[in-house]
């Protein structure tokens, strides 16, 4: 680029210095036209000096040749690669004094220049200035661009930091969700089988099929959940392998919890995000109650729909209420559900009920413009029973 400008200000006056030079002798103009020209090749590493060196270098050059070697094209030049890479602040007193400069050189020609038409002085003056100002708006003009490029740059930067931090949070969110739910079941699951080993090898053997079951599952979500660190794009996390709620309940039937489900209200909505966090919630809540819960002898789930509100509640009757609990996780389940919650304008509280055990209770938002069928109360108070009625449970399943 800087050859384009020096031979760009070459054909604009060579021919006049070489002109000069031939028919008058004289290889003033010639010389200045040099001089500008190969301070021009540093007008992008010194702006200020080049703008500086051309603009005095014009007054005694324009003097002595009359105007034919000026060096007024290399001012604005030079004034461009000033205004972009200075403030407009600077930027304006450099084309005042550049300005001043080039016409103070101008009007300091020589009367026998102007003999026939002295207006033509002011007229040269004028052009002076319109193309001084018109290089000095190109070049402010060129770095507010620039500026606004590196701008956009910056925040494009630091909105994939974010979403790196945010999709990092997201992936240890649900590898906790997965290794914690299925470890804490196939312990449960084998400890059981260990028990009724000898008394009851039937029963025992449909244990280890839940232990296998699970220990299969898990793998699923896990390579599920592997699979979202190899996505192209930003997409939502699928729902588990096991995405039925009715499994899910299942699975810790099975592993020794006593389950009542009690729901109420329209059906949740059938988003699919909407479902994975009921499942999480319920999942997360569940798998506390298997790891820490003492003589649980009922675990009391209520889901409640009310116009846009959901109500989850998941409360067990294990140990004592003043009996302190022992706490052998991360936390992270918790702020996991928390966050979830936060997702859909909600809240989860968590803590020791006055009669004895723990209360999980959580508030969600059904966004705008999701429905669900209306439908009256359903209770299942069969500790027992390896299915939720149909309609609410199963609104888990991966659609």
């Amino acid at each position: 680029m800087d050859a384009v400008v020096i031979l760009a200000f070459l054909v604009l006056t060579l021919p006049d210095a070489l002109f000069m030079a031939a028919d008058e002798g004289t290889w003033l103009a010639l010389a200045g036209v040099v001089l500008a020209g190969s301070a021009l090749a540093f007008r992008r590493s010194r702006p200020l000096a080049v703008l500086a060196f051309v603009a005095v270098l014009d007054l005694p050059l324009s003097f002595l040749t009359e105007g034919v070697g000026s060096s007024g094209a290399a001012t604005a030049f030079a004034l461009y690669s000033v205004a972009t890479a200075y403030p407009l602040r600077r930027a304006f007193a450099a084309s005042v004094a550049a300005a001043a400069l080039s016409l103070a050189a101008v009007l300091l020609l020589p009367a026998t220049a102007f003999a026939e038409a002295p207006w033509v002085s002011w007229l040269l003056a004028g052009f002076v200035v319109m193309i001084l100002a018109a290089a000095a708006g190109i070049g402010i003009t060129v770095r507010r661009d620039r500026e606004h490029e590196r701008e956009l740059r910056d925040w494009a930067a630091r909105n994939a930091e974010l979403a790196s931090a945010s999709e990092r949070t997201r992936i240890a969110r649900e590898m906790h969700d997965v290794v914690a739910h299925s470890l804490t079941v196939m312990v449960a699951l084998s400890d059981g089988a260990a028990v009724v080993m000898k008394r009851d090898p039937t029963r025992a053997e449909a244990v280890l099929g839940e232990l296998s079951a699970a220990g299969r599952t898990a793998l699923a979500d896990m390579r599920r959940v592997l699979g979202l660190l190899r996505a192209d794009v930003d997409a939502p996390a699928p729902l588990p392998a096991s995405s039925s709620v009715t499994q899910l309940l299942d699975g810790f039937r099975a592993a020794g919890l006593p389950l009542r489900v009690t729901t109420s209200g329209p059906l949740l909505p059938e988003d699919p995000a909407f479902q994975l966090t009921i499942y999480r919630i319920l999942q997360e809540s569940l798998t506390n109650v298997l790891r820490y819960g003492k003589g649980v002898t009922l675990v009391d789930i209520r889901i409640t729909r009310t116009g846009r509100a959901v109500t989850l509640r998941i409360a067990d009757d294990g140990g004592s209420p003043m009996e302190p609990v022992a706490s052998f996780g991360s936390g992270q389940g918790l702020e996991g559900m928390r966050e979830r919650a936060a997702i859909y304008a909600g809240s989860v509280e968590c803590g020791r009920r006055p009669s004895g055990g723990w209360v999980v209770d959580v508030q969600l938002t059904i966004p705008d413009g999701e429905s669900g069928n209306q439908r009256g109360n359903e209770k299942d108070d069969h500790a027992g029973d390896h299915a939720v009625r149909p309609g609410y449970a199963d609104q888990g399943s991966a659609r």
